[in-house]
C-alpha cells in the first residue's frame, strides 16, 4: 500500500504553462526531449484540431510503440433482458437499503411471501461487493417479537439471510428463503453489525472482501466515528443518533491499485428544528473526518489539527487509489430540501464549488453524489408512496468513476422480459417484491476502480487518473529501474485507441484542476505526440541515470471525454546514478 504523497500547490489553472527557465538550467537527458510548441493543453488542443495521422513508429521522437493485449468487457448489463450485473467484472458495485427491519431474528425464514425472502431475492439479483443496510434487528418494528436484537444476535441473523441453515431463534425451523437459495455461489462473508443503536435499529456493512486497516490505527471497521472536537467547520461531537460506520476493505492486490473505505449512517428522521440541525452537525463532523482523517487535508498527514479522538493515532492517510464511497439514509432529499442539507455538506464541506480548496473528495474538490432514477420510467423515487429521495451514495470521483447508478423498483418493470431470475419467481409476482420487502428502494451504484498496474518496480504511484471515453481508467506504469544502466520500460494502457498522447513532466507535484480532472506534475511540460495502437496501448523505453526526480503524467486525446482529454494517473520517476 503507497501512502498518499504531499502535494505542493494546489491550484485551479486554465492551463499548466512551460517554464523555459526551469528547462534550459535542468540540463537533465530525459526534459531536453521536450517540445518548444507550448503548453501541455495547448499542443492537446493542436492534436484535437488536426487530422489524427496514422500512427508512425519512426516519427516518435522516442520510439517503440508496442502492441499490447487488450481486455474485454462482460456485458452484464441489460435490464430490458431482465440482466441487472456490472458492465465490466471489475467494476465495484456498492448498494445502499434501508430495509424497514426484513432482517432481525425473529423473522419467518421459510415463507415464500414475506419480507425477509423478497429482501432476499432483490439482493441475490443486485449481487452487490459492498451492501450498506439501515434499519435491521427490530423485532418488534418487523411485528415478529418483542426487542432489538443485540449486535451478536444480528450478527447470526445476517448468517442466516445469506446462507440459510436452521433457524435457531424459531425452534430450529429449516431456513429456505436465504441469498444463496436464489443465488448459488453468491456471498458477502464479511459482516460489520454496528454496536450502535437508536434502542430500536442497528445499521449494517457487508463485503465481499475482507476488512483492513489501512491507516495505522489498528481498527479495520468502526460503529462510529471518533469523537471530534469543534474545529473550522465542525461543530463536534460524532456520527450521530445511530452512529456513521466504517469499514477500511481489502481490495484484492491482482486487480486493484488500491483498496475502499465504506461508510454507513442512518440520519436522524424528521423535519423539526431539532431533526434539521441533528443531521447537519452529523453531517459537517462527518464532511471534517474525511477531510482531515482519511485525506489528510491535501498533506500526508491524518488529523493535522490534533482535533479527532482516534485511539491508537492513525500514522497515515490512505494511499492514492483508495477511495472513499459513503451512504445510507440521509433523511433528507437535497433536490426538494431548500438548503444546503446534510447530503451536499458530506460531499462539499463548507464551500459548495469545483475550486478544490475544502471538499472531501481526495483532491479536496467536491465528492459526488448519485442522481440516480429507476432506469425505466426515470422515476427518482427511494421511498416508496412520495416523490422523496432520501438514500445516497457519494463517491470520491478524483479516485474513481461512476459507470451508473439505478434505483431498483420491481413494480415498475415494463414486462416479464426485464425481471431479474433471481425475483421472477416471487410468491404473488416478481412486480409485488420491492413493495414486500421494505418502504425504502435500493440504489446501486458500479464504479470504475483504477486497476492495478502490474510491473511498476521503477516509479512510485500517485493516481488521479480520469475516465477515458473508453470507459476505463487509463494506466501508466514504468517497469524495469532508472538507475545508472538500467532501462525503464514506460507503458501506457486502456487508453482510448489509435489517439494522439503527450506525456507531461514537472520536477514538482502539485495539484491543478485541468482537463476535468487532476494534473499532478506541476506546470507540466509535454513530450510527444505519441499514438496509441489499436487496443488503446502505447510503450517506449528511456535509459536510468543521473539523481534527480520526474513527476510525469499522461493527457491523451478523448473524444469520448467530456473535456475531449482523459488523464492517467501521474509516477514519480527516481532516476539514480
Amino acid at each position: 500500500m503507497q501512502h498518499a504523497p504531499q502535494p505542493a500547490r494546489h491550484e485551479n489553472v486554465d492551463a499548466p504553462t512551460l517554464d523555459s527557465n526551469r528547462r534550459a538550467s535542468s540540463g537533465f537527458a530525459f526534459l531536453s526531449l521536450l517540445s518548444d510548441m507550448g503548453s501541455l493543453r495547448s499542443m492537446v488542443a493542436l492534436a484535437r484540431q488536426s487530422p489524427m495521422p496514422a500512427p508512425n513508429l519512426h516519427s516518435l521522437r522516442i520510439p517503440a510503440i508496442a502492441f499490447l493485449f487488450g481486455t474485454s468487457l462482460l456485458a452484464q448489463w441489460s435490464p430490458t433482458t431482465g440482466q441487472w450485473g456490472r458492465q465490466s467484472p471489475t467494476d465495484l458495485r456498492v448498494m445502499t437499503w434501508n430495509m424497514l427491519d426484513a432482517i432481525c431474528s425473529t423473522n419467518v425464514k421459510n415463507s415464500a411471501t414475506n419480507n425477509w425472502a423478497a429482501a432476499a431475492r432483490i439482493i441475490a439479483a443486485m449481487q452487490p461487493d459492498v451492501l450498506i443496510l439501515q434499519e435491521c434487528g427490530d423485532n418488534s418494528g418487523n411485528g415478529t417479537g418483542s426487542t432489538a436484537d443485540t449486535q451478536a444476535q444480528l450478527t447470526t441473523t445476517v448468517g442466516m439471510f445469506l446462507r440459510g441453515g436452521i433457524d435457531t431463534f424459531r425452534a430450529n425451523a429449516a431456513i429456505t428463503q436465504h441469498v444463496q437459495a436464489f443465488a448459488p455461489g453468491y456471498d458477502l462473508p464479511y459482516v460489520h453489525v454496528s454496536s450502535i443503536t437508536d434502542g430500536f435499529n442497528r445499521n449494517i456493512i457487508l463485503s465481499r472482501y475482507p476488512f483492513l486497516d489501512l491507516t495505522g490505527d489498528g481498527q479495520a471497521i468502526r460503529s462510529d466515528t471518533p469523537t471530534i472536537t469543534a474545529d473550522l467547520y465542525a461543530p463536534g461531537g460524532n456520527g450521530g443518533i445511530r452512529g456513521y460506520m466504517w469499514a477500511e476493505i481489502d481490495l484484492p492486490d491482482a486487480t486493484y491499485a488500491g483498496d475502499l473505505v465504506v461508510g454507513n449512517a442512518h440520519f436522524k428522521a424528521g423535519s423539526t428544528t431539532s431533526d434539521l440541525s441533528q443531521r447537519m452537525t452529523a453531517a459537517q463532523n462527518i464532511a471534517y473526518y474525511i477531510d482531515y482523517m482519511w485525506n489528510g487535508a491535501g498533506g500526508a498527514a491524518p488529523d493535522s489539527r490534533a482535533r479527532i479522538a482516534d485511539s491508537p493515532a492513525a500514522t497515515r492517510v490512505l494511499g492514492p487509489n483508495t477511495v472513499v464511497i459513503t451512504g445510507g439514509d440521509l433523511n433528507e432529499d437535497e433536490t426538494t430540501n431548500t438548503r444546503v442539507g446534510p447530503v451536499q455538506w458530506l460531499a462539499s464541506g463548507p464551500v459548495v464549488d469545483g475550486a478544490g480548496t475544502d471538499g472531501t473528495d481526495r483532491n479536496r474538490t467536491d465528492m459526488k453524489f448519485d442522481q440516480s432514477v429507476e432506469p425505466f420510467t426515470s422515476n427518482r423515487t427511494t421511498f416508496q408512496g412520495s416523490n422523496y429521495k432520501p438514500d445516497y451514495l457519494l463517491w470520491q470521483d478524483s479516485i474513481c468513476a461512476l459507470r451508473r447508478s439505478f434505483v431498483f423498483d420491481s413494480a415498475r418493470l415494463p414486462n416479464a422480459a426485464a425481471m431479474p431470475s433471481q425475483i421472477a419467481g416471487f410468491t404473488g409476482g416478481g412486480g409485488t417484491a420491492s413493495f414486500v420487502a421494505a418502504d425504502h428502494l435500493p440504489v446501486v451504484g458500479d464504479f470504475v476502480m483504477p486497476l492495478a498496474l502490474g510491473c511498476n518496480s521503477a516509479a512510485v504511484d500517485l493516481g488521479f487518473a480520469s475516465l477515458s471515453g473508453s470507459g476505463q481508467l487509463p494506466r501508466y506504469s514504468v517497469c524495469g529501474g532508472l538507475a545508472g544502466g538500467q532501462t525503464g520500460t514506460f507503458t501506457l494502457t486502456k487508453a482510448p485507441a489509435n489517439t494522439a498522447a503527450y506525456l507531461g513532466v514537472s520536477l514538482t507535484q502539485g495539484i491543478q484542476l485541468a482537463f476535468g480532472g487532476t494534473l499532478v506534475p506541476s506546470g507540466a511540460e509535454p513530450i510527444g505526440p505519441f499514438f496509441t495502437d489499436a487496443s488503446g496501448q502505447a510503450q517506449f523505453t528511456y535509459p536510468g541515470g543521473l539523481p534527480f526526480s520526474l513527476v510525469t503524467q499522461w493527457a491523451i486525446v478523448d473524444a469520448g471525454a467530456a473535456s475531449g482529454v482523459s488523464l492517467s494517473n501521474a509516477l514519480r520517476l527516481n532516476f539514480l546514478p
